[in-house]
């Protein structure tokens, strides 16, 4: 049998690790005198950036940390977290971004099982930290992260304030290459029921992932991202490396803006102050800022928005483009890195009126280079491209988490069949378009009929009165499952559970839904329950309603 042919290379040849230490390379040519923003507290340049890196990497070096060593980071969106980015894994340990806004008891089970070694911790989380501390098993240093002048009292000892560490280290630390598939970070998923799943990446992967978004939004995109673009990320740092996106606005030298903790006032602020070109969210955050009264004052025109996350719903999108927002979805999971497509509308579809763009913009858009997506039934055959064969989005990509953190029974359900399994619904269109009709687990199962919950919550947010919708199933003696609506209305609006089931009767009359898919149960209420990066937590309403 023939065999494919291994290159030779020369005894002097370099193999050249795809690590992230190479990525900084090309910024430091390119754009050394570029703006890092820290909120309105500090401003510095891509040199003095790097040189903070490799400061903090000797500072860290010399507290003890070393290859393989987990190091927790508990922060804000900062610079500082962006130069723990780089920092800890261009040492060989390993970098675990800490969700914050899970509950202490959650925080305490990820710290343990990521066998955390040193923390680094915002003086705002010290509280949090200290009524966890007695049960970390394997963390032996804190640092303390702050931006008061004076150190806080706390009843933890720390190794050392970080910038006073920084001053003290030397301003160049020799980085060894290493196997590029080290582990370089960790981080935990956000489950409303159960401990949360560790996923992990090598530097690799987040290498070409960093590539394969940086070509998507810089090469194919209607509008480029480039180094003349502005940066702000609106999901925080520590979900999913914040999509990616501080990755891959370094590597092209983009001024990049880091709001801090996210206040509306302060991050509608920076986006007019800083003339912020490009963010990304889910569409509660959007939703949050766009109500702000402050967003009525400032003029928002040239700011482009990438949603993911969840479904973006039409009546929100028409708000973003009312106020001169460009707003498109991409597509992924924490297991993914996260970016597997993007909705970003081909050539021949910029001439086209608002409303037909939207069709496209609010579909889950279309792989990025190198993703392998295939709509699969539950064979596990690929169902052709014609907009209404709907399966599960099965995918393989060089960036996808190989499973979940010893976790082996979780991680061999996540590749069964050797495809990562997202337990996502959905089409694809003959343009190659993926539209998700629901997750797997939330699909409403209604007499035999499939009604998807997303599609219901993007037709009710187009009535006037409506400012967000959840739509769950609920148990029915007779049809399985009907939905049920919780609804937040505009302030100021008037509107009764009545007036939404007569405007969704509109779309019954035009085809558009089955007269099964009006929800006999609408609910008005002050806000909809999110999970801890703002996602509709369906779970949580679906216990509530019970």
């Amino acid at each position: 049998m023939k065999q494919t042919r291994i290159i030779e290379r020369a005894e002097e040849a370099y193999a050249y690790p795809l690590l992230i230490k190479q990525l900084l390379h090309t910024p430091m040519h390119w754009a050394p005198q570029q703006e890092i923003v820290y909120r309105d507290i500090k401003r510095l340049t891509y040199r003095e950036m790097y040189e903070r890196i490799h400061r903090l990497a000797g500072a860290l070096a010399a507290a003890g940390v070393g290859p393989g060593d987990v190091v927790a980071v508990l922060d804000w969106d900062s610079h500082r977290y962006l130069e723990c980015f780089y920092a800890v894994p261009m040492l060989g340990a390993i970098l675990h971004t800490v969700n914050i806004r899970l509950s202490p008891e959650q925080i305490l089970f990820t710290m343990n099982h990521a066998e955390d070694a040193v923390v680094l911790v915002n003086d705002e989380f010290l509280p949090l930290l200290e009524e966890i501390a007695p049960r970390l098993d394997t963390v032996g240093k804190y640092i303390l992260l702050t931006d008061q002048e004076e150190t806080p009292d706390s009843g933890l000892e720390f190794w050392g304030e970080y910038e006073q560490m920084l001053a003290a280290a030397p301003a160049e630390f020799e980085f060894a290459d290493f196997d590029e598939n080290s582990q370089a970070t960790l981080f935990y998923t956000t489950g409303t029921t159960g401990d949360p799943k560790g996923v992990y990446f090598s530097h690799r992967q987040l290498v070409l992932h960093t590539l394969a978004v940086g070509m998507t939004l810089g090469g194919l995109a209607q509008s480029g991202l480039n180094s003349g673009q502005v940066y702000m990320p609106v999901t925080p740092m520590f979900h999913v490396h914040a999509w990616g996106m501080p990755f891959v606005s370094t590597l092209l030298g983009i001024k990049q803006i880091y709001p801090g903790r996210y206040e509306p006032e302060m991050l509608l602020k920076l986006v007019d102050k800083e003339g912020v070109t490009f963010s990304h969210c889910v569409p509660t955050i959007l939703h949050m800022l766009l109500t702000d009264p402050l967003a009525q004052e400032l003029d928002l025109s040239g700011w482009t928005v990438n949603i993911g996350g969840a479904a973006l719903p039409r009546g929100l999108a028409k708000l973003a483009h009312q106020h001169g927002i460009t707003v498109y979805q991409g597509y992924g999971m924490s297991e993914t890195c996260p970016v597997l497509t993007v909705a970003m509308l081909k050539p021949h579809m910029w001439d086209w009126d608002v409303q037909q763009q939207l069709d496209y913009q609010l579909t889950a858009g279309f792989p990025i280079p190198l993703v392998d997506l295939q709509i699969s039934d539950p064979q596990g055959e690929e169902l052709p491209l014609d907009g209404a064969s709907a399966g599960e989005i099965t995918v393989r990509a060089p960036w996808l988490s190989q499973g979940y953190y010893k976790n082996p029974g979780g991680s061999k359900d996540l590749w069964a069949g050797g495809r990562l399994h997202t337990g996502d619904i959905a089409a694809r269109d003959a343009e190659g378009y993926v539209k998700i009709s629901d997750r797997l687990k939330d699909v409403i199962k209604s007499g035999g009929e499939w009604i998807s919950s997303l599609d219901m919550e993007s037709l009710i947010s187009q009535h006037p009165a409506v400012s967000e919708a959840a739509v769950i199933g609920i148990p029915d003696e007779k049809w399985g499952e009907r939905p049920a609506c919780l609804v937040v209305l505009q302030p100021g609006a008037e509107a009764d559970p009545g007036d939404i089931q007569d405007f969704l009767g509109g779309f019954v009359e035009q085809g558009r839904i089955s007269k099964w898919a009006v929800p006999r149960t609408v609910l008005i209420v002050e806000e909809i329950p999110k999970t801890s990066v703002g996602k509709i937590d369906k779970k949580l309403i679906r216990r509530q309603m019970a």
